[in-house]
């Protein structure tokens, strides 16, 4: 079945070719595209997180105040990069393969050695560009990534282990794979093509030997490639290379409504036919979604002609249009589809300074979830963006990048709602906290 399947591609001899002696062979086309496929080397510092231990009042008292400068030490990486426009040296590559580097360093297949510049990456995404000196590099063509289908012969090429470049075949396995909690924008392509540590930042390509997307992840319970992996669509990670280019980084965009997907027993009471959908279950007021007249109950089925199939569908598409652009949405109310066109509006970060009028959290600053947290996207909640030591809030433990989620038990997504649930408290706080990979409740006296 996978010869007959090769001998199929095989058929394009600038591509796949047949030789004499009937064995099919991918070779030309590797040949073709590995030179714009390069691995990544990356020396930086990262910060060593201090003892705990410190930071406790009880340990405090023996050991007294601790003014230490923040413990570093060196970190080195590898992964794998795609040249997409030689004649300005721009690559492609992953955000975590980068983001904390001090030097880029890429290595062509001649065994050239560049030094890399990083113009800009986007950690929601998973998404970086860096820029080399222009001098006799080859691109790699770009594929829609919209076309590509379960079943599609795909091709690995990456930096795995560090070992050098590598090569490794497969199919799409699925589309629109979204929930992994790997990304806070997530519509992966999932192939069976091996991918490994190392291959991040690599290239996914169809028979044709055009790029299709941008290797990034595996799930791997027993710490090996078990043919479950995850690459960026090539359509989605140039609309972010298109921004960072431009602007140094994403002006990622919101039209100010809270969604959750459409049910088949939500769509019955909405009376909506449409198979999936964005539920808009709140409007924020003072966005472009209030201003357009859209209200909770509103189904958000297409964006701009486009099917909308479920709340992270959409918030996929919206979040990677540019602000200001316009768009048109297909919505069902009361069981009538209608059309909505509105502007897609800047995210807006509220912000409460320390000494904020609820005395029991005197000291601490919050925002909402901003894009460099780990938890953008996939928890609703208030960040705690900074903590002064031994003020009231410190004293009752919030620390900062914690996650406030809820106050007294009512769920909370910005800090004019936590505020105003504390203010209403009075007496005691119970604050749930998401802190690192646990979570935690605080009870403020």
């Amino acid at each position: 079945m996978v010869i007959s399947a090769f001998a199929a591609a095989a058929l394009n001899p600038a591509r796949a070719v047949m030789p004499s002696d009937q064995i099919p062979t991918l070779a030309p086309l590797i040949k073709e595209v590995s030179p714009a496929v390069v691995n990544i080397a990356t020396s930086g510092t990262v910060e060593v997180e201090r003892n705990p231990f410190f930071d406790d009042p009880f340990f405090r008292r023996f050991f007294g105040e601790r003014e230490d400068e923040p413990q570093r030490r060196q970190s080195q990486s590898v992964g794998s990069g795609v040249i997409i426009n030689a004649a300005k040296g721009y690559v492609l590559t992953n955000s975590h393969v980068v983001a904390k580097a001090d030097e880029i360093i890429i290595t062509l297949t001649d065994r050239r050695q560049l030094k890399a510049t990083l113009i800009g990456h986007d950690p929601g995404t998973d998404v970086a560009v860096l820029k080399v000196v222009p001098e006799n590099l080859t691109a790699i063509k770009m594929a829609d990534s919209d076309y590509l289908e379960v079943g599609d012969f795909v091709i690995a090429i990456g930096n795995p282990f560090g070992l050098g470049q590598s090569v490794s075949s497969g199919i799409v396995s699925a589309l629109g794979r979204t929930g992994l909690g790997i990304e806070s924008y997530e519509n992966f392509i999932q192939t069976d093509a091996s991918i490994n540590p190392g291959n991040s930042g690599g290239a996914l390509v169809n028979l044709k030997g055009r790029l299709v997307g941008i290797n990034t992840a595996i799930i791997a319970p027993g710490g090996g490639n078990i043919g479950i992996g995850f690459a960026i669509p090539i359509n989605m990670a140039r609309q972010i290379m298109d921004q960072i280019i431009e602007y140094g980084e994403v002006q990622r965009g919101r039209i100010g409504v809270q969604i959750q997907d459409l049910t088949p027993e939500l769509a019955k009471e909405f009376g909506v036919k449409h198979d999936g959908g964005a539920l808009i279950a709140q409007v924020l007021p003072d966005s472009t979604a209030a201003a357009a007249g859209l209200g909770a109950g509103d189904v958000i089925i297409s964006v701009n002609d486009k099917a909308v199939h479920s709340g992270a569908d959409l918030r996929n598409i919206i979040g990677l249009l540019r602000v200001g652009s316009s768009i048109d949405l297909g919505v069902v109310r009361d069981g009538v589809e209608i059309a909505i066109h509105l502007k897609v509006g800047a995210i807006k970060e509220a912000r409460t300074e320390p000494g904020s009028e609820v005395p029991k959290l005197k000291g601490a600053a919050f925002s909402e979830i901003p894009q460099s947290s780990p938890f953008f996207g996939r928890v609703r909640g208030v960040f705690v963006v900074s903590v002064v030591q031994d003020s009231p809030a410190w004293q009752a433990g919030l620390r900062e990048n914690d996650v406030i989620t809820s106050v007294n038990r009512k769920p909370v997504a910005d800090p004019g709602e936590l505020m105003a649930i504390a203010a209403e408290g009075g007496g005691s706080l119970l604050l749930n906290i998401i802190r690192g990979d646990g979570s935690l409740f605080i009870l403020i006296r």
